[in-house]
């Protein structure tokens, strides 16, 4: 009962929070919503803070896991990984079949790309402790991709990655700013990465300005 108690908490909260930001959902309003107490969200989580941090750690650490799987398995091959294939295995976790995925992963991956710019200075920081050792990972990786690139040019381009990644996480709502029409394809999570990997690719591998 705890643990259905618990996860109806992370859930409710995770969507309000998706549709709403984290500073105009007050816990009364997710307590109400997930039909429970106040005083069953500070046994479970003892903040409104914490279980912020509980729903990144939910989604993103079997997230970041899955990456690194991939990785190890590219890099247990006879050849060298393609740095569009290192792309593939960081992208791919993140743009699933929406028939095939559960439908609150999918409300996640749009809860990061709207709030990884505009969160909270210690909810960055614990952000940045879950994706510690995945971009350590891929970011060596791409730079034995890469070897011409200087270091502190990779830290640009990775950073140039994750905004792009964080952009299109968002959702295909943000392209209204920039067309008028829904844009052609936009569920197709197959050919959304087809798109995204070559462009990717092709600015880690610009050349030095």
């Amino acid at each position: 009962m705890q643990d259905d108690t618990r996860e109806r908490i992370l859930n409710m909260a995770e969507a309000l929070f998706a549709e709403q930001g984290f500073a105009h959902t007050s816990l009364r309003t997710i307590t109400t919503r997930a039909r429970v107490n106040l005083a069953a969200v500070n046994y479970h989580f003892g903040s409104k803070e914490a279980l912020i941090q509980a729903i990144f750690s939910r989604r993103l650490v079997p997230l970041n896991r899955e990456r690194l799987n991939r990785l190890a398995e590219l890099e247990t091959g006879a050849a060298p990984p393609t740095l569009e294939a290192i792309l593939e295995a960081f992208i791919a976790p993140t743009l699933k079949d929406p028939a095939d995925t559960d439908p609150g992963e999918i409300r996640f991956m749009r809860l990061l790309g709207r709030t990884q710019a505009g969160a909270s200075r210690p909810l960055r920081e614990f952000v940045h402790t879950l994706y510690a050792e995945v971009l350590d990972r891929f970011g060596g990786a791409i730079s034995r991709a890469l070897p011409e690139l200087p270091q502190p040019e990779l830290y640009w381009r990775v950073h140039f990655m994750m905004g792009v990644l964080s952009y299109t996480q968002a959702g295909t709502a943000t392209m209204k700013l920039v067309s008028d029409c829904d844009p052609p394809g936009a569920e197709d999570q197959a050919a959304l990465q087809r798109r995204l990997i070559p462009f990717l690719a092709a600015g880690l591998r610009a050349p030095l300005g």
